[in-house]
């Protein structure tokens, strides 16, 4: 049975291992990461710019989370929105290369890693992404392992 939401958008079947997305590029502002670290992730590196001087990181710093979510809206608006996808199955991997500062360009690529269909339920595949994300220098900022879930065609 064809699900009408779904119906034409990409399907299991038309992914390849080896596909390439081009995840788009956005821009990290000082407000950008004070909100967020507001709400989510409180340390002063992320809300104080006194602070974050003195810190490690030497400056006003994206939370990795917030580089997550960023890495992910981009991947949504790039390709996710495009297939027949009913969510994640989580993640693995997940590295923090370099810190993201004020005024970071982040972009970069996802790579379709493997592609199998559900042992258990053959309605579903399962599409695994390589997250490459960069800086504006080209320095690597994260990358992961995402899992996803893909409607199939045909259960067949």
């Amino acid at each position: 049975m064809t699900n009408p939401v779904t119906k034409d958008r990409r399907h299991f079947e038309d992914l390849a291992v080896g596909e390439v997305i081009d995840l788009g590029r956005t821009t990290v502002s000082r407000e950008m990461i004070i909100t967020f670290a507001r709400e989510f992730d409180p340390f002063p590196f992320h809300l104080d710019e006194a602070a974050a001087k003195a810190s490690l990181l030497g400056g006003l710093a994206s939370s990795g989370w917030q580089t997550g979510a960023l890495s992910l809206r981009m991947l949504v608006d790039s390709f996710l929105s495009k297939l027949a996808s009913a969510g994640g199955l989580g993640f693995s991997d997940l590295k923090w290369k370099n810190p993201v500062m004020v005024g970071d360009t982040i972009g970069g690529t996802v790579t379709i890693a493997e592609l199998r269909r559900s042992g258990s339920h053959p309605q579903w595949g399962i599409m695994t992404l390589d997250f490459d994300v960069r800086n504006q220098k080209q320095q690597p900022v994260l990358t992961m392992r995402l899992s996803n879930l893909i409607e199939t065609r045909s259960a067949a």
